[in-house]
Formats: C-alpha cells, structure tokens, sequence
C-alpha cells in the first residue's frame, strides 16, 4: 500500500483501509499532473492502491485538459473508452477530473451517463470522496477556480522521484486571445514563500534532485503577496538558502513580467540551472497585437541577448503558434526571419485552435488549417537544423549531467539530461557508458549528436544521489487506455 510522498500527519483521525485500485490518465500540462499528483496523495492516505495498469483498476480518474481542441478531444476519447470499460462491467467508477470537469461538467455529465463524480480543481482533496462513492455526481462551480493547494497537501510524485515539479502559483491575470485559462483556473494567486519552501524541502528529503517551478506566468510570482516583479527572484534565494537541491529550474517565463535581475542570480548560482523557457507565441508586432501579448521582436530579442551576455552557457527555449488569426505569408515570413536569427536551443510550434470560449473567439478562424500545419512543419524543420547546429558545439565537451535511470529503449542503457535539457520537453542524453544510479550527478562526455538527443560516456560520478525515502509510482501515467490509443 502506497503512503503520501510527503504529509503524514498525526493529528489526522484514523480511517479505515479502503482496500480499493484506483488507476489516473493524466492528459495536459505539468500543471495539471501536479493536481494529479495531490489527487493521489489524497487517495492514498485514505488507503487506496494506486495502479498505473488502467486494466487492472477498479475506478479511473481522467485528469482532462481542455486548452486545445486537440487536448479537448483526447480527454473525451479517453473518457469514453473508460465507460465503454465500465459498460463491459471492468470498472465500477468513472470519475473526470482536471479542466473540462471545472468548465464543461454540467456537458458532460449530459452526454456521458457512465461518469460518477467530477472533481472540480477547486476541490482536489475530495478525489477520495468520489473514488468511494460518497460525492454524487455534483457538478464544480464554473466560474472558475479559486484555491490554491500548500505544502501541507500530500503528493504521490509521477515523475520518477528524481525530479519533481513545484507549482508556486495558480491561475492567470493575462489577457491573451488564444487562451480561456483564466476563465477555468482564475485569477492569478502566488502561494507563500514559507510554504514553498517548506514543501522544497520535504521534497528533497524524499530523494529529489531537481526542483521545476512551474505556474501559469512563473515570472509573475509574488506580484498580489507585494513583491513587485522581484518575488521570482526572491523566492529562487530562498530555495537557494533554504535547501541543497542540486538543480532549480524554472519555466513559463512571461517577456513581459520577466525581472532581469534574475539573469546575475543564475549566473552566480550553479545549483540554478543557466536555462531560460520563455514562451514568446510570436514575432510580427500585428499578430502579437492581435494576441494582446505586448512586445515585439526588437524587445524580445534584446532581452535574449541580455541573458545570454549575462549568463554563460545559456540555453533558451521558446513556443510559437502559427496560424493566428491576422498571420498571413508575411508575418510568418517574419517569424522565420526572428527564429534564424536568434538561434533558440529549443522550439515547440502549435497551429492554432480556433475555441467559442476564448477571448478572441471575435477574430474567428480565417487561416486554413491546411496552411496552418504546413507553417508548422516549415517552422519546426527550419528549428531542427538549428537545434542540430547547436547541439553539434558540444560534441567532445565534459559536461554535467544528472542521471534519471534506465532508457525505456534498452535495460541496459542508462538516460538523463543536461542543465540545458529540461524534463519532458527537451531531448535527453543517453550514456553509451559508465555506470550511475538514478539522481547521481556526473561528468560526462559527449560523443554524438542529433537534432534533440545526445550521447556520452559517464566519466565520473560527481555527486551520488540519496537512498530514495518516498514511495512512487512504478510507471508514468498512461496518457490514454492502450484501446483508445490505438
């Protein structure tokens, strides 16, 4: 039976064991896998057993995302396999949690008779309640979100313990067209220093090497607590003081909201990795306009160059979409021009999805989903020669580098990452050779290179990770039941 990662209170009443397999789909962001990973706190603490087999689970939860149309339809398809499953008499509960259970229940529920429960994302802590039978098909407040998890909530980690992510914030004050966010996780709310540090810490005594702050506009942390737009960076300095984590990171850098004082922090400070995510979503001022995204070209590459002139060996990573409304071949055209110039280590491109909900639904969807997925191969094909350029600088060059384990490809292979490669997103770095453990820190020398992977050899372990003291999840979260991905 699997414990809390990180919260056993004593003060708590005894309950009895509720000897019950619960299996998730986790679908969206990592923001959202946080909330799963509270969710199965919860569940465990009540006695449940976690299973990542959805096959052999008595109920499912579905942690849907609902930020695309693509992610929307995803979450649907697993929904409904999970009740065809419980219509074949394989499950006895089918809950749905994460977005579309905060914004679109009272849909849901109408259309698919077979779900149980809604978790709303205000309500986390009542996933046991609904695994059990005991919340009736209620439907979440759809004004949005309000809450905001702390350090006392428990977490069974899903990320394979040697990193795990850190959500300092809930919700969004952005304006941005292309997205309804704000109007499922609410207005923008930083959680306190003391409580993140706290929960940094029993992080790291759990065995976690890696640490990824992660929020819906990281950069504005602190903002509504007073702290101006310095809190990032105070709270980096107390993560800093206040633990011995190897490696910090963080992503979803806003342009507009990003302290340039963070950049001679991370550039004193190895732990903090030279790594800076910066979601730009554009370069022609007309469609930035369009977006109410603010900045410009001019702007974001004069703040890139600073922070790479401030900060050596600094890798940036950035995300496009095309296809907006108002880009046609000359604005993408501009596009092209800034991602050749400015040379980013990692792109991620999406083709716009047109949605009712979205605060620029007005704009409509004029630019032809054929010409938008051809922008995006152009886009990422131009980015994979530039990723493969970059990438070949390192060859031969001793790095670090923190091992994660065993490469799904082969046993017999052992996978992890560069500062510079962020968890999930990034590429990894295979070690052709050498041995390690999971969360061992080494030097490594750098023998091939391709567009987004890496290989080396381990040369020498620097740091050796601590005995593991938290119970994990033995697998990753399905994404989707292995009918329905089929």
């Amino acid at each position: 039976m699997l414990e809390s990662a990180l919260v056993k209170k004593a003060a708590r009443p005894a309950r009895a064991p509720q000897s019950i397999r619960v299996g998730m789909i986790g679908l969206g962001c990592a923001k959202n896998l946080v909330d799963g990973e509270v969710m199965l706190g919860h569940l465990t603490e009540h006695g449940a057993e976690v299973v990542t087999d959805i096959d052999s689970a008595e109920v499912v939860i579905v942690n849907t995302c609902g930020f695309v149309e693509d992610a929307k339809r995803e979450s649907i398809d697993a929904i409904l396999e999970v009740a065809r499953r419980k219509g074949d008499g394989g499950l006895r509960r089918l809950v749905v949690a994460g977005c579309m259970a905060q914004r679109y229940a009272q849909e849901l529920a109408a259309e698919v008779p077979e779900i149980d429960a809604f978790v709303g994302l205000d309500e986390l802590e009542r996933a046991p309640e609904a695994v059990l039978g005991r919340l009736a098909r209620h439907l979440p407040d759809q004004r949005g979100a309000l809450k905001l998890y702390d350090h006392t909530a428990p977490r069974l980690l899903a990320t394979g313990g040697v990193f795990a992510y850190l959500k300092v914030a809930e919700g969004c004050d952005n304006p941005c067209t292309f997205c309804h966010i704000p109007a499922m996780r609410g207005a923008f709310r930083s959680r306190t220093l003391a409580s993140l540090v706290a929960e940094a810490r029993r992080l790291e005594e759990a065995g976690v090497r890696e640490l990824v702050l992660i929020a819906q506009d990281t950069t504005r942390y602190g903002e509504d607590l007073g702290m101006g737009r310095t809190g990032l960076r105070r709270l980096l300095e107390a993560l800093l003081a206040g633990t011995s984590l190897p490696w910090l990171r963080f992503m979803y850098a806003y342009p507009a909201t990003l302290d340039p004082g963070i950049f001679p922090l991370m550039a004193r400070e190895s732990r903090l990795v030279p790594y800076l995510d910066i979601p730009l979503q554009h370069a022609a001022r007309p469609v930035l306009k369009l977006m109410k995204r603010g900045g410009d070209a001019r702007r974001y590459r004069e703040l890139i160059a600073k922070a790479r002139d401030t900060v050596p060996g600094l890798a940036v990573r950035t995300t496009f979409i095309v296809g907006f409304p108002g880009e046609g071949d000359a604005e993408f055209a501009e596009l092209q021009a800034f991602v050749d110039e400015v040379r980013f280590d990692h792109v991620g491109v999406f083709a716009y999805s047109f949605q009712e909900e979205n605060p620029g639904a007005a704009l409509r969807d004029p630019v032809p989903a054929r010409t938008k997925q051809r922008r995006r191969r152009l886009l990422m094909k131009q980015q994979e020669r530039i990723s493969r350029e970059r990438n070949r600088t390192l060859r031969r060059q001793e790095l670090t580098a923190i091992v994660e384990g065993a490469s799904p490809e082969s046993e017999y292979l052992l996978q992890g990452r560069l500062p510079r490669q962020a968890p999930e997103v990034d590429g990894r770095l295979l070690f052709s050779d050498g041995s390690a453990r999971a969360g061992d820190i080494v030097r490594v020398r750098i023998t091939k290179t391709y567009a987004f992977d890496l290989v080396g050899e381990i040369r020498e372990v620097l740091q050796t990770a601590p005995a593991r003291r938290l119970p994990l999840l033995p697998s990753r979260l399905p994404a989707l039941p292995a009918a329905a991905a089929r």
